[in-house]
């Protein structure tokens, strides 16, 4: 094989383009990495005098104590606030399909208790056979979010014993960028019959381009591989016989595996329109600062990433463009000079342009994030416009409270603001906001549904379908947004329902 041929590997380090929304859903996107293998059983001996050939089928076994994969979880109930007994009496497949039919698009505080959820310890639900279907699930889901760290923490925790866990777990690590891992873990695994590609991709990174083409070669003389398939593995192993050829047609649907190898062949996919975990590729330093920055921002709007992390790529280099992204990034760093000098009047003069360039782009709460805590401080010095956007902003921090407690309200928006963040009873609203924010009010009841699952003890369903309620609130529909707030409340979750209601004031701008 080629010096060339070897050298492509080393590209599966080279940066992706930039993104857009429209993501594909996280189950469409697996690698085809695997296949279960056939077991052939062995013809059953004649039993004398028997009047049928059939045997009873085999019975599988499992110890009383072995603990099941979907009972695996990152967080303990001291720090979720959920129970152990989170699913009850419930079905595992039922869960599954609740979890998988999640929106990611909703209000922050739904997504941090959806991320509760799926890292949780908890017991797995009564109603479940050996498969891993919630684990999996949760997965998806978390994948889905972007979290890949955390999906791959949970993986390594609950191990991949089943074929469809260590099938995540190989597209995880390439989403991380630890191809030479994966391809050990399926070396590892005997029991794991990996695909065509995932083989000879494997025995490329692990330096046998011999076999890796001798067995691209046998696949290709017996017809197993797409057309798609046979075209990007040779320019894999060899591009320098491709170097006149056009570039390769993008594929609409590709798995991480596909994503690799495009990148390794020097055409590296745009992650736009690409599940939210994709972006992860585009945060190493070998991509550019731009689509880093945009990479980050994706992220940042379902908590997939520090938003420190994003204000570190803001203020790393002067922007030498403008439009677009580059106006967050001169806003974002005009702001946090002022506020590293801690200068009041710099604050307030910074502080809007930031607001407005960050806002309607879904970054709002990733600017508290970034300035919450230092803006503080300033508070009582900063007034006007910029006043009312500091308090905002330190509403969707996590000191909502004290930050209402230190505030004069500066009008009838503001005293409801107030009185939300500080649990007490709220000023008549009007119209929508009347509607929305009924399940906060004395006496307010989850709708029927989540009351009859609460009574059950099937909490982790009542909430999953509180967070439907809540994306359904967030886009338009008061009167559910209501009866996730009164949900969250009937089972302690107050802080939550506060939150998703300053939230939906402040981010969903009601009519």
């Amino acid at each position: 094989m080629s010096t060339s041929a070897r050298s492509a590997a080393v590209l599966l380090l080279a940066a992706a383009p930039a993104w857009a929304e429209a993501p594909l859903s996280a189950i469409d996107w697996l690698s085809d990495s695997i296949t279960e293998p056939v077991v052939t059983a062995a013809p059953a001996p004649a039993v004398p005098g028997a009047t049928g050939g059939t045997l009873p089928e085999p019975v599988t076994t499992r110890s009383l104590d072995a603990p099941r994969a979907d009972a695996a979880g990152l967080l303990p109930p001291s720090v979720t606030g959920l129970p152990k007994a989170l699913w009850g009496p419930g079905d595992s497949g039922d869960i599954a399909r609740m979890i998988r039919a999640e929106t990611v698009e909703t209000l922050p505080a739904g997504q941090a208790l959806l991320t509760a959820i799926l890292l949780a310890e908890a017991d797995p639900p009564a109603s479940g056979g050996e498969e891993p279907t919630l684990l999996l699930a949760r997965v998806d889901k978390l994948l889905d979010l972007g979290l890949v760290e955390e999906a791959s923490a949970l993986l390594a925790l609950a191990g991949t014993a089943s074929p469809e866990l260590f099938r995540r777990a190989f597209d995880v690590a390439l989403l991380l960028g630890s191809e030479d891992s994966a391809c050990d873990a399926m070396r590892a695994r005997p029991d794991v019959a990996p695909t065509f590609p995932a083989r000879i991709f494997c025995l490329a990174r692990g330096g046998d381009w011999t076999a890796a083409a001798l067995t691209l070669g046998t696949t290709r003389a017996l017809g197993q591989l797409a057309p798609g398939e046979e075209e990007l593995l040779s320019r894999f192993l060899d591009p320098d016989l491709y170097e006149e050829d056009g570039a390769l047609a993008p594929p609409t649907r590709p798995s991480p595996l596909v994503f690799r190898m495009f990148e390794a062949v020097g055409e590296p996919l745009p992650t736009g329109t690409l599940p939210r975990a994709f972006a992860h590729a585009d945060l190493r330093p070998t991509s550019g600062w731009k689509a880093q920055v945009e990479a980050a921002e994706r992220l940042a709007r379902t908590g997939a990433i520090d938003p420190n992390r994003l204000l570190g790529l803001y203020t790393e280099r002067s922007p030498a463009a403008s439009g677009g992204v580059w106006e967050r990034v001169r806003a974002v760093q005009a702001l946090d000079a002022a506020l590293t000098a801690g200068d009041a009047a710099a604050v307030a003069a910074a502080l809007p342009r930031a607001w407005d360039e960050m806002h309607p782009v879904g970054l709002s709460p990733a600017l508290s994030a970034m300035t919450a805590d230092r803006l503080a401080p300033l508070a009582a010095e900063i007034e006007g416009g910029a006043g009312t956007i500091a308090f905002r902003l330190a509403l969707l921090s996590p000191e909502y409270e004290a930050a209402a407690v230190a505030r004069a309200p500066a009008d009838r928006e503001e005293r409801l603001l107030v009185a939300i963040a500080r649990g007490e009873t709220l000023p008549r609203p009007e119209g929508s906001v009347a509607l929305a924010l009924a399940g906060l009010g004395k006496g307010a009841l989850p709708p029927a549904r989540a009351a009859a699952l609460i009574d059950r003890g099937q909490l982790g369903e009542a909430l999953l379908f509180a967070l439907d309620d809540l994306a359904a609130g967030r886009a338009g529909d008061p009167r559910r947004l209501a009866d996730a707030l009164a949900t969250f409340r009937a089972v302690g979750l107050e802080g939550t329902a506060r939150r998703a209601a300053l939230e939906y004031l402040i981010l969903a701008e009601p009519a």
